[in-house]
C-alpha cells in the first residue's frame, strides 16, 4: 500500500509559479513511477507529467511542457512539480498518483496507476 498527500497548491496570478509537493508513506513507496494529473470544472482528468522511479525519464503534456517541472527525492519520498508561467488554463485539482510503469506512454494512461492522492487547488487569476 502506498498512500499520498498533496500539498502546495493556493491561488496565484497569471505569470506566477507555486511548487507541488506529493509525500508518499509506504515501504515500497521510492519504487513507483509517479504522476501529477489534474481536473479542471467539467473536464477529464488529464496528465500533466509523469517521472520513473529513478528519475531516469520524465514525461509531460504538451502543454506544461518547458513551464512545469517534475522531480523526486526518493530519500523523502516526495515527488515535486514546480510549475512557472502559470496561465488562467491551468486552473484545476492537481492529484498525483503511482504505479509500476515500465514503458513511456503508459505514463498517460491514468488506468496504469494504482494509488492515488486527494489533490490540492490551483488557482491561476489573470
Amino acid at each position: 500500500q502506498v498512500q499520498l498527500v498533496e500539498s502546495g497548491g493556493g491561488s496565484v496570478q497569471a505569470g506566477g509559479s507555486l511548487r507541488l509537493s506529493c509525500a508518499a508513506s509506504g515501504r515500497t513507496a521510492s519504487s513507483y513511477a509517479m504522476g501529477w494529473f489534474r481536473q479542471a470544472p467539467g473536464k477529464e482528468r488529464e496528465v500533466v507529467a509523469g517521472v520513473s522511479w529513478n528519475e531516469a525519464s520524465t514525461y509531460y503534456a504538451d502543454s506544461v511542457k518547458g513551464r512545469f517541472t517534475i522531480s523526486r527525492d526518493n530519500a523523502k519520498n516526495t515527488v515535486y512539480l514546480q510549475m512557472n508561467s502559470l496561465k488562467p488554463e491551468d486552473t484545476a485539482v492537481y492529484s498525483c498518483a503511482a504505479g509500476k510503469i515500465y514503458f513511456g506512454s503508459h505514463y498517460y494512461n491514468t488506468n496504469k496507476y494504482d494509488y492515488w492522492g486527494q489533490g490540492t487547488q490551483v488557482t491561476v487569476s489573470s
